[in-house]
Parts: structure tokens; C-alpha cells; sequence
């Protein structure tokens, strides 16, 4: 695979950095989840099924666990000992806290100094915030993503997903990989830092474009697009379809495609910015168009016609849809519990794909193979436990 030979300590918990690390794990990296006694929480939050969270099987497959107390000396020194060994270390701590239990990147690089470090925080290593919690919801909250979700009547969202921890996640992953290779032509290490504010900022795109150049603030759109119109939402027969014809000049072939002809030469409709000016009018028109008659109706006229055009589904409906099936984008992890579902893999390679190898671990499961390759003998491993070490 891909990431074969590549060693991975892990050190994060909850979404950001496990999210980081499964996409290394799942093309081949052997990434050592490192957990306290009481392992990562999000093996304890919400719901489980026969006594493990599908929630925590999909973030960590492929990895193996090892329970391991920084908080001691002889926890510190394994880890250490690990570090000499390793490729990559990840956390996503608050950026003090391995400063505290001197593992820090500058610390560990005396020990390895072709090692990789990446942290995941909610603000970055440096600045007014970086000793502030932080979560998804307070990442979307400061990066200004909740002010352009939603409407003016709903007042500000955020996302339905934790998008702010699954894209730091992606840009720490991106980030280790460039790290890497950079490795590969210099023999140098390097630190990785990825914010859950900065990552999202990033996303910005249309809606900074327009304030850097008019100092204007984009207004929450809901379902329209912040740019383009038509472009939203609207309810057939049978439930809601997204429509979204992105390029003006497809606009002709929309209104040949609902019979509105006549709407080309409205002047209200006459070009983007017009359209977008009498926006509700127009969405008014085209509603009383595809209320008439059912999703599929409309999606293969459009398609016809080659207008983007899709359903909008809940989760039974998307991963039950036949593109997404071929796609393989449900896995099937076989847990010691039971199987699992979960999201399958959005990277295909022609050769040497990701593929799910290893059921994720059950609470400090590879700890004895771990230390057993470092050397330590069975008579110390039972010492360490009973010292509350391991």
C-alpha cells in the first residue's frame, strides 16, 4: 500500500486528528493509537452497539491501541523509545499541553531528527488564542462559517456535520503527507500545524472575494447560491431536489426545460445579476414549475440537457443510491462485537488503493505486541501494569 512502512503515533482523540490519521491508516500507514487508562472518549459518547460506538470504529480503523500514562516517567520513556522508531506523531491537545509533559516537537526532534509532528488545535501554537478550548461548533463560530449558513429568519447554523475538525483533519493529513516527501528529497523533518478556524477560512472562496474587494459582508443565502441564480432547492411532487444550473449561460436551457421560455426576454431575468436582484420572484416562478410533477420528472429533463440536477437525500436514500454503492462507499468492519457500517473511501488509487485490513482496536489491545517489539519482556510488561504505566 501506498503508506507501507510508514510508523504513525497517535495521540489525538475525538475527530480532528483520529480523522487525520485514518486516512493515513487506511492506505497502509501502521499508525499506534496511544490512549490514557480510561481511552479516547469518544469511545464512551452517545450511542453504541453492543458496547462500542460505530462513531469511534469508523475514526479508528485500521490502528492498534496502546494504552500508555504520559503523565509518568516510565510512560514517558516508552513513548520516547517509540519516537525513535516512528515517522509521525500526531496530537491535538491544546498547544501546551505536550510543553508540559516535555514531548514537545523540539523535544522529540533530538530523538528523531527525520520525524514528522503534526497538531491539530482550535486556533494554532501561537497567538492571543492558543490556550483557549475549542471544538467544531466553536471553530465554525469564530471563522465566520455559521454568518453565511442559514437565512436571515434562521439567524446564524452550523453545518449538520463537524466540518471543522474533518477539514483540519484532511489538512493535517495533506499536511504529513507534503512533510514526507519533503523528507524523501532532504532527510529532514518537519512540524505540521493545521488550525480548526484556518482550515475553514480557507474555504471561503466566493463569499471572501467579494468582501476583500467590496468590504461588503455576504449575507447568509440558505439554499441559493451566493453568486448565481436560479440556484437552490425546490419541491416536486415527491420531495425536494437541488437544482443548480452554475454557469449563466445555462439559463436558456433552464427556462426550455421548464417552459418558460418566455422569462429570457423578462428584463428582471435579463442576466446573473438581474436574476439575482428579483431572486425570489423567479425562484416563485420556477417552484410553481417543479411542483407539478415528481423529482425524477425533472432530474432526467434536465439531465437531458446536461443542467446539474439531483434529488436531495436523507442517509437511507444516499446509501442505498446506486452510484454510491458502485463507489463502495460503505465499509463493513468486523468488530469483535459485531459489524460495524461506516463511510467507505473517497480517495481511489488505480493500484494500491485504500482497503479496510484491521478492525479498529479495542482498548489498549496491541499493547503487549507493541511493547513486546520494543523489547520488553513479559516479566516487565506485568510490572508496568501493575504500576499503572500501561
Amino acid at each position: 500500500m501506498p503508506l507501507t512502512g510508514i510508523k504513525v503515533l497517535d495521540l489525538s482523540r475525538f475527530v480532528s486528528g483520529p480523522f487525520c490519521s485514518m486516512l493515513l491508516a487506511d492506505f497502509g500507514a501502521d499508525v499506534i493509537k496511544i490512549e490514557s487508562k480510561t481511552g479516547d472518549p469518544v469511545r464512551r459518547i452517545g450511542m453504541l452497539k453492543n458496547g462500542e460506538n460505530p462513531y469511534f470504529v469508523n475514526l479508528n480503523r485500521n490502528k492498534r491501541s496502546l494504552c500508555l500514562n504520559l503523565k509518568t516517567e516510565p510512560g514517558k520513556a516508552i513513548f520516547r523509545e517509540l519516537v525513535k522508531t516512528s515517522d509521525v506523531v500526531i496530537e491535538n491537545f491544546r498547544p501546551n499541553v505536550m510543553e508540559r509533559l516535555q514531548l514537545s516537537y523540539d523535544t522529540l526532534k533530538t530523538l528523531n531528527p527525520a520525524l514528522i509532528y503534526a497538531g491539530v488545535s482550535g486556533f494554532g501554537k501561537s497567538g492571543p488564542y492558543r490556550d483557549r478550548p475549542a471544538f467544531d461548533f466553536v471553530a465554525q463560530a469564530l471563522s465566520g462559517v455559521m454568518s453565511l449558513t442559514g437565512t436571515e429568519v434562521s439567524g446564524p447554523l452550523r453545518t449538520g456535520i463537524p466540518i471543522g475538525d474533518t477539514v483540519a483533519g484532511l489538512y493535517s493529513a495533506f499536511g504529513i503527507v507534503t512533510a514526507l516527501h519533503h523528507r524523501s528529497t532532504t532527510g529532514l523533518g518537519n512540524e505540521v500545524q493545521t488550525a480548526l478556524v484556518d482550515g475553514l477560512m480557507s474555504l471561503f472562496t466566493f463569499a471572501s472575494g467579494e468582501f476583500f474587494a467590496t468590504g461588503k459582508q455576504p449575507a447568509p443565502t440558505g439554499n441559493d447560491h451566493l453568486i448565481v441564480a436560479p440556484y437552490g432547492v425546490y419541491e416536486a411532487q415527491d420531495g425536494p431536489l437541488g437544482l443548480a444550473p452554475s454557469d449563466p449561460n445555462m439559463w436558456p436551457t433552464v427556462c426550455h426545460v421548464l417552459q418558460l421560455d418566455h422569462l429570457i426576454a423578462d428584463a428582471r431575468f435579463h442576466d446573473n445579476t438581474s436574476r439575482r436582484q428579483h431572486r425570489q420572484a423567479l425562484n416563485k416562478l420556477i417552484q410553481d414549475k417543479i411542483g407539478a410533477f415528481t423529482r425524477e420528472h425533472w432530474i432526467s429533463k434536465f439531465h437531458a440537457h446536461d443542467i446539474p440536477c439531483a434529488p436531495i437525500h436523507n442517509l437511507s436514500e444516499a446509501f442505498s443510491d446506486p452510484q454510491v454503492l458502485h463507489q463502495e462507499m460503505i465499509l463493513e468492519s468486523k468488530q469483535p462485537t459485531g459489524s460495524i457500517q461506516m463511510p467507505g473511501f473517497p480517495v481511489k488509487l488505480h493500484t494500491a488503493s485504500a482497503r479496510l485490513y484491521r478492525a479498529s482496536p479495542q482498548l489498549g489491545e496491541h499493547t503487549d505486541e507493541i511493547l513486546t517489539a520494543l523489547g520488553y519482556d513479559p516479566t516487565h510488561i506485568q510490572q508496568l501494569r501493575k504500576k499503572g504505566v500501561i
